[in-house]
């Protein structure tokens, strides 16, 4: 079935949201929960089946429904969003999302499910403004990660996906049952041609048995034998009994199939629009505009957070992500420590106005001071960088002396080895300090590129033009 159900006014979907937030419950930790990867490998390889087949449909010049048709025609968009899902849902990332503890969807992340009651509830209609109102109703009740919000993206092609695999299965399906109405509708008249008591007992033969038969099945079948030779009319008279017994007619049967028809044509134009909206929105803009931490950050005591650039404040927001993360506390109160910290600083020294400012506690000095406040513990390998970054002459110069020293003293050994006397190793081992240095050097700036992240300075946004007080 699609994911389509009572359609919801925003005014109805925040509402719906809330009542989202205040169900959720959440698993403690990071946990893998169920995958949403076999399923989408699985929904990938079905639908570029299914288009092939509606392809070959259309070459071989036979009707296919609305639905299908937009399928095909926008086929590309499909494949750009399942290329996309590919690229920016990796395990890791996936598994960081905090998962649902109870319900139909426990074991899967709560933003999907999120995602799965928007789509449902717009019949995958999605707007901006929409999105951002959803998003922000479910925040004021449960607050979402900064991971979560990054994945509302991600989720929504996922959740897009899912619910354009179901009604191209659907449609595949009714293109097999009119395929098969056909046939039998061919070998009806050909016996009505021949012996027209037979036509029932064949009916009889082929469906009397059905518990149910398909919607689609019943118009094609009907459509074909109807204006036909009379010789077929107990055929539709044996239909039409069949149909009551199940307390149906034709009628009713073709006003259902046209209604799904057009249901289904309103659902698959709804999802390739979507598609394009989450392909062509500014999703910066749109995460800060629902960020709860970006909004606390925004408080800044020396009111610079929002003229910085985009990756300095993306920067500041990762500093408070990891810190959660380690220390299972909530994001937001990481960041308003942050703030307070500066405001503090500002009323008892109002004269530096570095420390007045947020970032002084994200990504400098007194970024300490942030982490004893939540009792978090620096990893080995975090321990090893902060002590290298806060000694970096005296650890890139000893690295490259002790680099150098054991270089030479190899190739030295190797002369020893090769019967080298006395005088020709310390001649030797002066001449080798040249070639032995530079192979150190090239060493140490691998390693140092490869162990050591780019640090940018945190710049102000002058994209607007700088700023009068600069």
């Amino acid at each position: 079935m699609p994911i389509r159900e009572e359609l919801y006014s925003a005014e109805r979907l925040e509402q719906s949201a809330a009542a989202l937030a205040a169900e959720h419950r959440v698993l403690p930790g990071e946990r893998r929960g169920k995958k949403l990867f076999p399923r989408l490998e699985e929904n990938g390889r079905l639908l570029i089946s299914a288009y092939r087949s509606l392809a070959d449909a259309i070459r071989e010049e036979r009707a296919i429904s609305p639905a299908a048709e937009w399928l095909v025609d926008n086929f590309h968009i499909v494949e750009e969003q399942l290329r996309e899902i590919r690229e920016d849902l990796p395990r890791k990332f996936y598994y960081e999302l905090p998962k649902l503890a109870e319900g139909e969807l426990a074991g899967y992340p709560r933003i999907y499910a999120l995602a799965l009651a928007l789509i449902a509830h717009t019949d995958s209609r999605l707007e901006t403004e929409t999105l951002r109102r959803f998003v922000i109703a479910y925040q004021q009740v449960a607050p979402l990660t900064i991971g979560e919000l990054w994945a509302v993206a991600i989720v929504l092609r996922v959740a897009l996906v899912e619910n354009l695999r179901r009604l191209a299965m659907r449609v595949i399906a009714a293109r097999a049952a009119r395929d098969e109405a056909d046939a039998l509708a061919d070998r009806l008249l050909t016996q009505a041609a021949r012996q027209q008591e037979n036509v029932t007992a064949l009916l009889d033969g082929r469906l009397g048995k059905r518990e149910d038969i398909d919607r689609a099945f019943v118009v094609q079948l009907a459509l074909r034998l109807r204006d036909q030779d009379p010789a077929v009319t107990p055929a539709l008279d044996w239909l039409e009994r069949q149909l009551r017994r199940r307390g149906q007619s034709s009628e009713q049967i073709i006003h259902l199939e046209h209604q799904r028809q057009a249901a289904a044509q309103v659902t698959v134009g709804n999802i390739i629009t979507s598609m394009r909206l989450l392909s062509t929105l500014d999703w910066r803009d749109f995460f800060e505009s629902i960020s709860r931490v970006d909004t606390t950050l925004a408080d800044d005591p020396a009111g610079v957070y929002r003229q910085m650039d985009f990756a300095t404040r993306d920067r500041y927001r990762h500093v408070i992500e990891r810190i959660a993360k380690r220390t299972d506390a909530d994001e937001i109160e990481v960041a308003q420590a942050a703030v307070r910290l500066a405001a503090t600083a500002q009323q008892f020294a109002p004269q530096d106005e570095r420390r007045a400012h947020v970032g002084f506690y994200l990504i400098d000095d007194g970024l300490l001071q942030l982490e004893t406040k939540f009792n978090y513990r620096p990893r080995l390998r975090e321990r090893l960088t902060r002590a290298a970054l806060r000694h970096p002459t005296l650890v890139y110069l000893g690295t490259f002396s002790l680099l150098t020293v054991f270089l030479t003293a190899l190739l030295v050994l190797f002369a020893y080895r090769a019967g080298a006397g006395l005088g020709i190793m310390v001649v030797f081992a002066l001449l080798s300090l040249i070639p032995a240095s530079d192979l150190a050097l090239a060493i140490l700036n691998w390693d140092i590129t490869h162990l050591f992240k780019p640090r940018p300075l945190p710049k102000l946004d002058a994209a607007r033009g700088i700023p009068a007080e600069a």
